[in-house]
């Protein structure tokens, strides 16, 4: 009994004088912090535009617990760098407590405005400084901050946003998009500075939007182009020398410049050709990380194709990459990668035709049900709405149609509709072991009127499929099988390559 009071005795008094204990004893820093990176890049910003938030690891390796007398912004109070220290934010911080084996996290964003320096282009650099004295240690900061066009809705009297009215629904509203209409003067888009939009940019009855060779066009989250009625978009990109800088390529990309968002799928909305656009043309393009890559609706029947499209390159959609919905397409050299569905869906019937076409989805962000290709009379949204339509064509030509699913196309024919397609020379994915579509006529591989010279579940060979790298290896049987009189029109493949000799099936001559 005497031992348990004395115990109590004892840790009363311990409990006491912890309680009572104003601090630790830290030693002060001498300048032996270790850090994660010598240089923090913030990679690159667009003016007046907040860049991601980045992070620093600052170790303290040594035996003692020690006080860093300051944590600051060379640049002080006048930095355009912000920080975040153990959970509080500012530029200047005092006497920051680090256990010996212990580490914290520093947090560094910015914002850069170009305006008062005149610059289109500016490397915007700091300092961040640890202690002082003989003792200060220094992390540069680095970010590179670009001029822009920045095109955007207007803020109403209300407080609300400029939208676009895009119909009525069942009862009568009225269904609206954020968005505006491109002014005259702002129809031409130009390489000498990247454009950035938010909301639907529009185009209007009766005009065109040009973009000009080496164009890039980056997009905010849920903003695309709207292409409306007797409105057109014609995309003038032109061969590269260089395959990595694009150079002369017109480019459409999300608005986040990080390496980490530069695969990123549905950062955007889509380029959207709306029913009654006419005239299209696009020619050079690669459009990636969109939602619907590009959405094509109406006319087809009419003599000129609703879209013409070359020498293109769509993928990394979150949904489809290009959506053809009762209209008409014609496309060459094309390559239609991963997306989070189909990589091309046509459905309510149209008019198609597709040479030298590479459709290829080897989607690897989460589970994936659709095929690579889809071709239904139906509409694909709502498939038991009555609303359908003919397919009056749907040719493909010198293509490749492959993924890693086992089939990788999907005939779906509404009852009375037209379902006319004919697929020559193609490379195909199709391997229904379980027999499921065995009876299915639309599946009959051996109907020379549906399907001539079909390389059925032959190898494509492609370099990096996983990273939409579909240029043909050396292994591939794709390679010289394609039917010359087709290859004759189109002679050149997506680099520039001939292929009027042996030539290979989709948009790359090996």
């Amino acid at each position: 009994m005497r031992f348990l009071c004395a115990s109590l005795v004892l840790l009363c008094y311990l409990v006491c004088f912890t309680s009572c204990r104003k601090d630790f004893e830290y030693a002060p820093s001498s300048g032996q912090l270790e850090f994660s990176k010598d240089t923090v890049f913030l990679d690159t910003v667009f003016t007046n535009i907040g860049s991601s938030t980045y992070s620093l690891k600052v170790y303290n390796r040594s035996s003692r617990d020690i006080k860093i007398p300051t944590i600051r912004l060379a640049g002080g109070e006048n930095s355009q760098y912000r920080l975040n220290v153990d959970g509080q934010a500012g530029k200047s911080f005092n006497d920051i407590p680090l256990f010996s084996g212990d580490s914290l996290y520093v947090f560094i964003e910015t914002t850069y405005d170009l305006a008062p320096i005149g610059q289109d282009e500016f490397l915007y650099t700091d300092q961040l400084l640890f202690d002082e004295g003989v003792y200060e240690q220094r992390i540069p900061l680095v970010t590179l901050v670009r001029d822009a066009v920045f095109l955007y809705p207007a803020t109403l009297a209300n407080g609300s946003r400029e939208s676009l009215l895009l119909g009525l629904d069942e009862e009568g509203r009225e269904l609206r998009i954020t968005g505006f209409l491109l002014e005259d003067d702002e129809l031409q888009f130009t390489k000498e500075k990247p454009y950035v939009i938010y909301g639907y940019a529009a185009v209007g009855s009766g005009k065109v939007l040009t973009v000009e060779a080496g164009t890039r066009v980056h997009f905010h989250k849920e903003s695309g182009i709207l292409v409306g009625t007797g409105g057109s978009i014609r995309i003038e990109g032109m061969l590269s020398e260089d395959r990595d800088l694009m150079e002369n390529e017109v480019v459409f990309e999300g608005d986040r410049l990080e390496p980490e968002f530069s695969e990123v799928p549905g950062q955007w909305g889509t380029l959207w050709l709306a029913p009654g656009s006419i005239d299209n043309e696009i020619s050079h393009l690669t459009l990636k990380n969109a939602t619907v890559g590009i959405l094509v609706e109406g006319h087809p029947e009419s003599p000129a194709p609703t879209l013409s499209l070359s020498n293109t390159q769509v993928y990394n959609s979150s949904a489809v990459n290009l959506w053809g919905r009762n209209t008409s397409i014609e496309g060459e050299n094309l390559v239609l990668g991963h997306a989070g569905n189909h990589s091309l869906l046509l459905d309510r019937g149209g008019s198609y035709r597709f040479l030298h076409t590479t459709i290829a989805n080897y989607w690897r962000n989460g589970f994936r049900t659709g095929s690579a290709l889809k071709i239904t009379t139906y509409d694909a949204v709502d498939r038991e709405n009555s609303t359908g339509g003919d397919l009056l064509q749907a040719d493909f030509l010198n293509c490749i149609t492959d993924g890693n699913t086992s089939k990788e196309l999907s005939l779906d024919q509404r009852p009375g509709s037209d379902f006319n397609f004919f697929f020559s020379h193609v490379l195909l994915k199709f391997n229904d072991s379980s027999g499921e579509l065995a009876g299915n006529p639309l599946y009959d591989f051996s109907d020379t009127s549906r399907y001539l010279n079909v390389f059925l579940n032959a190898e494509a060979g492609f370099t990096a499929p996983f990273r939409n790298d579909f240029t043909l290896g050396p292994q591939s049987e794709a390679l010289g099988v394609g039917d010359p009189d087709t290859a004759q029109l189109v002679p050149l493949d997506l680099l520039g390559t001939d292929r009027t000799q042996a030539p290979s099936l989709g948009a790359y001559q090996q």
